[in-house]
């Protein structure tokens, strides 16, 4: 074969390997500000985890919003438009909370058998959901487990279940159902028999001793609202830290082979040199556009019925969806899989126009057509204002209608919800659920939904101007 006819040859070869590769999803290399954005995407839940971590331990002695690490801290009232810690808090359970360290012990958590909704969610420092308990379903009065980093080669004190957490810090997430004002008394009794200590203090029998902790000013912040303050910088060296500290999974090999080449990742030094000049520039954009890019990313996850929509699988159970995981971790963090919750939003109403509080809705429910749930379940109506996913004040210290207000139903065993800022009529003031903002919307929490809620095949209520 002439040389010529052998190079046309070796030529038709080439083109046709790179065409399989392509095919096969061999994607092109690709450039520092692409590398950017997905290294932020993946170490995003991590670093606003560390935040809300530093806030919430950033105290000397146990409060009801804050508690040294590794100990229980309970809230004592059900959330209100002051609570800024958590975006889109509940206003149906009463939270516990323990921010724990696994570096250098174990840590136990005791529970106490309940006859209501008691929740506990474990979470690792990317916001996995790697455990849920459900306490009302323990056959003892009492129940311990025993957390402990996936490599611990300890002893497991018998009696107790040990759960293995794949990064060295983590959140317990704990949601008691609040049913009203005078229910928070036996709330508080189920609080009282939870306790957390670690596994030495349990082996040498010492575990009423609470170590104090340490505050510093400078960590009192808004924990979404610091890292969004952070420098480019400053937030890449916390997250090679975190990396270290918490090391990404088998999973995530790939993803972090890639985002190496821009020097993020355990044992690391990022330097923001690399983007020249407009580094702070390309920063700001990229935070500020964020949860909108993660938001079109994880349209495959977005459930839609009706005028309302919901976060699907694989919520709080991530695996590699990172942009989904980053994108809860901004509007959601900590929220529950959708075994345990499904929380539908509606920021339109059914003809398709914003929410705005200059207006009047009755969201309606037909007849037989409340969210079903199982046994311990509930659901509820929460507002929220749009600019910041927070709960809106009014006066008369209303956040929600849910399946244990005190509503009046139609005629036809309908019901309505009035949606507005001026109440009703005297006879309809417990359907009224008060809203402020120009803009909010709502969420439809369901807990221990009914498994034609998760298919998405229950019929959501409508929402239409008076």
């Amino acid at each position: 074969m002439k040389k010529s006819a052998k190079r046309l040859v070796s030529l038709m070869l080439t083109a046709a390997f790179l065409g399989t590769m392509v095919g096969c999803g061999v994607p092109a290399k690709q450039t520092n500000e692409e590398l950017l954005y997905d290294a932020f995407v993946y170490t995003l839940p991590l670093v606003v985890f560390d935040a809300t971590m530093k806030k919430s331990t950033n105290t000397v002695t146990v409060t009801d919003q804050q508690a040294p690490v590794n100990q229980l801290f309970h809230a004592k009232n059900l959330a209100t438009a002051e609570f800024k810690d958590v975006v889109t808090p509940n206003v149906d359970t009463v939270y516990s909370q323990c921010f724990f360290d696994l570096s250098e012990d174990g840590l136990i958590l005791e529970l106490p058998k309940t006859e209501r909704f008691c929740v506990v969610e474990v979470m690792d420092a990317f916001t996995n959901a790697i455990s849920m308990i459900d306490t009302a379903s323990f056959e003892k009065d009492t129940e311990r487990f025993l957390f402990v980093k996936s490599d611990f080669s300890g002893q497991t004190p018998d009696g107790i279940k040990k759960i293995e957490c794949p990064t060295a810090k983590g959140w317990i997430l704990i949601r008691t159902i609040c049913n009203d004002a005078e229910d928070i008394v036996n709330v508080r009794a189920i609080q009282e028999k939870m306790d957390s200590y670690t596994l030495m203090q349990y082996v040498s029998g010492n575990t009423e001793e609470k170590p104090e902790g340490v505050y510093d000013q400078n960590n009192n912040f808004i924990p979404v609202q610091y890292v969004q303050g952070l420098s480019m910088q400053a937030y890449f060296d916390k997250a090679n830290q975190l990396l270290k500290d918490n090391p990404p999974t088998k999973d995530d090999e790939k993803t972090v082979k890639s985002i190496a080449r821009i020097n993020v990742g355990p044992s690391l030094t990022f330097d923001s040199a690399i983007f020249g000049d407009g580094a702070e520039t390309l920063w700001k954009e990229l935070m500020g556009s964020v949860a909108k890019k993660c938001l079109q990313s994880s349209q495959a996850y977005m459930m839609k019925n009706g005028c309302w929509s919901y976060y699907g699988a694989p919520i709080a159970e991530f695996g590699t969806a990172y942009a989904y995981r980053a994108l809860i971790s901004l509007v959601g963090l900590g929220a529950n899989p959708v075994s345990v919750a499904v929380y539908p939003k509606a920021e339109y109403d059914s003809d398709g126009v914003r929410l705005s509080g200059d207006q009047q809705y009755v969201l309606h429910f037909e007849k037989d057509e409340l969210p079903p749930v199982q046994e311990n379940g509930f659901w509820s109506v929460t507002a929220y204002d749009s600019s910041n996913n927070f709960l809106m004040d009014n006066a008369i210290d209303r956040y929600c209608i849910n399946d244990r207000s005190e509503v009046v139903y139609n005629e036809d065993g309908s019901l309505d919800i009035y949606i507005q800022s001026e109440p009703p009529a005297d006879e309809l003031r417990g359907n009224w659920l008060p809203v402020s903002a120009e803009q909010f919307h709502l969420i439809l929490r369901i807990y221990l939904p009914e498994g034609s809620v998760v298919a998405n095949e229950w019929p959501t209520p409508s929402i239409a101007k008076k």
